[in-house]
């Protein structure tokens, strides 16, 4: 029997019954990232559960890029569409063909084809195909020439050294007889080639994050988007000289090849009431003019409509299909006028 008076036994120090420090620390650890992941995963769940509406603008471009998208081998491009594919986004089918052309397959035999080169707003982003400029464009010209095709050379995320670049590289042997360049203020941008990493890739959470803390970090309203511009448009900025550049390679190879050329020139219709981007159409008409292009500039078009009028949907400052209309029906006149 022990002996009442006994003192208690005493464990050595690496015998304690409490676990040591470093050991709770790991456990601790472990449960918190266990949780994390946990909690990360459910948000992820939640999200894409709620993006399934496809109203959420930001995540149906990620998908676009996931989808319709590949990274191109040629630098000056930084990625290209999928040939043959298609994908449901923004509640709108578009469908690519061999070419990666937004439409159907290229005509063998047209007695006119007009090749329209551009980024989203020519894709027709959040526009049924049979809305876009493009199909309106070739309706418009049907009633008098009926074997004409147009042809959408649209890209998301291009400018204009970028899809003067895929005309040379991948569409000039379609030998279009006319070529219209749908050109966007955001077109003399200098864009980096991107993709993103992994998690980027992959995750709408991690998207969802990236994009707000962006946006936070960013400078926001009209006077910002105005100086954005304004630095754009100078002349010894590396984009503006790119696209001065490459605009006047298009005009040289159409004049010698005898294409008809043409430049649309698209506002941005975040303002259309007070619109503070015309210094843009102003010089881009200069250049355009001074190359030999036929010009038009759309903004008087689009009139005085508000975002809730000509936005594609609410978040998304993407013509809908009322202002490929009223663009189809700026630019088809000019067309009409062969010679």
């Amino acid at each position: 029997m022990r002996d009442n008076n006994q003192a208690p036994y005493a464990y050595p120090p690496h015998e304690s019954r409490r676990p040591p420090v470093i050991k709770r620390f790991l456990l601790s650890s472990i449960l918190f990232l266990v949780s994390t992941l946990i909690a990360l995963g459910a948000a992820e769940i939640v999200l894409r559960i709620k993006n399934a509406s496809m109203r959420n603008y930001d995540i149906e471009m990620w998908r676009y890029a996931k989808e319709l998208k590949i990274p191109s081998a040629n630098p000056r491009l930084g990625h290209e569409h999928v040939s043959q594919a298609s994908a449901v986004l923004q509640s709108v089918n578009i469908r690519l063909n061999e070419r990666g052309l937004r439409g159907g397959p290229v005509a063998a035999n047209p007695s006119r084809r007009i090749l329209f080169l551009g980024g989203s707003i020519l894709l027709g982003w959040g526009v049924t195909e049979e809305e876009t400029v493009t199909a309106r464009v070739q309706n418009l010209l049907n009633v008098r020439q009926p074997n004409v095709e147009v042809l959408n050379g649209g890209v998301g995320n291009y400018n204009s050294e970028r899809y003067v670049e895929r005309f040379f590289t991948q569409l000039n042997d379609l030998k279009p007889t006319d070529i219209v360049v749908l050109y966007f203020v955001r077109d003399a941008e200098k864009l980096e080639a991107g993709g993103g990493n992994l998690l980027l890739r992959n995750s709408e959470l991690a998207v969802t994050m990236w994009i707000a803390m962006t946006r936070l970090a960013g400078k926001t309203g009209e006077k910002s988007l105005t100086q954005h511009y304004l630095d754009v448009y100078d002349e010894k900025a590396q984009g503006f000289i790119d696209m001065k550049q490459s605009l006047g390679r298009l005009a040289a190879y159409a004049n010698q090849n005898g294409i008809r050329i043409y430049l649309a020139m698209t506002p941005d219709v975040h303002n259309l009431r007070n619109y503070p981007l015309g210094f843009i159409h102003e010089k881009v008409g200069r250049i355009a003019k001074g190359y030999g292009y036929r010009y038009v500039d759309l903004l008087p078009a689009f009139g005085k409509l508000s975002p809730e009028e000509i936005w594609a949907m609410p978040g998304d400052p993407h013509p809908n299909g009322r202002g490929h209309e009223l663009m189809a029906n700026a630019i088809a006149p000019m067309l009409e006028q062969e010679n």
